[in-house]
């Protein structure tokens, strides 16, 4: 017999194969003394929490109208912004062929609110309630600044689409605590604004398990998750076993990892026919959660019933949930957009924070909201006596945490008068990022994947714990 002249790619695939073969167990048998290992992959430390629930606000929430008062532009309002403000920063395409930066003020009144005295705008009444469990950021800064780029950073910690999301970096790192629910859910509402990619929450170069999972509105959550009418559950399970043992045959052949990625995930589908619909169910819920949360809360596709499917996936024991709201881009008329889009998520938000409270979760759950960056004090366009835009600003924007192990009630970073440079103890993507992963036991500089012969991590080369948000 003519032994088998291998290629490289034979070759290669081959040394993967006892890889592949030890992952398999492990996706197949969470049990298993590997899958038992895998889970602990990026456990450095004692975490402070168990899982992250992210609040993403697509298109730049503008930071002077909501949370960083700035009393200083009621007294400079409508004229021109200082030449040394800018300090020969970049604009977008959208406002540097402009003759004339006008300062806005904001149209919206502040007030201090709880014990911290933080300043809150009116257009957040339920956030005024919780702001004592809030870690508020006022110094966070980001390196890109048009949306596509600025929320891949956020997302996946590198500006260029490919890499792995936040998300599927926890999956990848911690594993997950219930075999019937995927690790990473992301769900998305709102309309208009940036178009919101598969790839946000994507698993880039790691195996594809590690994805996350997108709920929709409707009465399929999950796409083809149901099976097609005439199909029995024993004609599903029959077809998954003998599809099983062909991907198998193929992955013991080739030794490609994808392959067992494949295989668990159809055996995710199967649990999920059963687990997602009882999830998805909030019939069970009592009043006072719709009460809680408000109305919008029982219609599918809203961000208020996101929040709370996002509590129920926590209760569960998913890793990592991740709402994406759109609709912040407000380049003009921000007055009328803003207040839309406060009333669409800022109940839901602030009950989000109140409900894990009340269950005792919030203590082991990181919650995060924010943008992928700010905006400007300028108006775009014309300023108007109760109308302005404002363009992109990566200088400096806002972000808030809470639970998880952060400090409660505090505010940390300040920026200048008018709003558009840090002045104190500024906050970068990667610091954000470091900060997140420490809080769930992980080291940012040891969790990494080796990837095209580089170990690549969510940090890069960068980002430092703040020490200074944690308990």
């Amino acid at each position: 017999m003519v032994p088998k002249v291998l290629n490289r790619r034979d070759l290669l695939a081959s040394a993967s194969a006892t890889l592949g073969g030890a992952a398999a167990a492990s996706l197949l048998d969470p049990n298993s003394t590997f899958a038992a290992a895998v889970g602990q992959r990026g456990l450095h430390f004692t975490p402070r929490a168990k899982r992250v629930i992210y609040l993403f606000q697509s298109g730049g929430p503008p930071q002077h109208d909501m949370l960083d008062y700035k009393p200083y532009l009621n007294k400079v309002h409508g004229e021109e912004t200082p030449a040394s403000v800018f300090g020969g920063q970049r604009l977008t395409g959208m406002t540097a062929g402009q003759s004339s930066f006008p300062v806005a003020r904001s149209t919206f009144d502040f007030k201090q609110h709880g014990d911290s005295g933080a300043w809150v705008s009116d257009v957040l009444p339920h956030t005024a309630k919780i702001v004592d469990d809030l870690c508020i950021i006022k110094s966070m800064h980001t390196e890109a600044i048009n949306h596509d780029p600025a929320i891949t950073f956020l997302q996946t910690g590198f500006q260029i689409a490919g890499r792995p999301s936040i998300g599927s970096w926890m999956s990848y790192g911690l594993g997950n605590e219930n075999e019937n629910l995927p690790a990473f859910v992301a769900m998305l509402s709102g309309s208009g604004g940036q178009p919101l990619y598969d790839r946000l929450w994507g698993s880039g170069f790691l195996p594809s398990v590690h994805q996350g999972v997108r709920f929709r509105s409707g009465k399929s959550p999950v796409l083809y998750l149901n099976n097609p009418p005439g199909f029995s559950p024993k004609l599903r399970r029959d077809t998954l076993d003998r599809l099983s043992q062909l991907n198998q045959f193929r992955a013991d052949e080739v030794g490609d990892p994808e392959i067992v990625s494949r295989i668990a995930q159809y055996e995710m589908a199967y649990r999920m026919q059963t687990s997602v619909p009882e999830l998805t169910d909030v019939s069970d819920e009592p009043n006072s959660t719709f009460e809680l949360y408000g109305e919008d809360a029982r219609k599918p596709g809203t961000y208020a019933h996101n929040a709370l499917i996002a509590r129920r996936l926590s209760e569960r024991g998913v890793r990592f949930v991740q709402l994406f709201h759109r609709g912040w881009d407000t380049h003009g008329g921000l007055p009328k957009q803003l207040k839309a889009r406060c009333k669409e998520t800022d109940q839901a938000t602030a009950a989000l924070i109140t409900d894990l409270k009340n269950r005792g979760m919030l203590d082991e759950t990181l919650v995060v909201w924010g943008g992928e960056f700010g905006r400007t004090v300028y108006c775009q366009g014309n300023l108007q006596p109760a109308n302005y835009g404002r363009d992109h600003h990566p200088r400096c924007f806002t972000m808030w945490m809470a639970g998880g192990g952060i400090k409660p009630g505090i505010t940390y970073g300040a920026t200048d008068e008018y709003g558009y440079n840090i002045v104190e103890n500024p906050l970068s993507v990667h610091d954000l990022h470091a900060t997140i992963l420490h809080q769930l036991g992980v080291d940012h500089e040891k969790l990494t994947f080796k990837f095209q012969g580089r170990h690549y991590r969510l940090t890069d080369v960068h980002g430092n714990v703040v020490q200074s948000l944690l308990r």
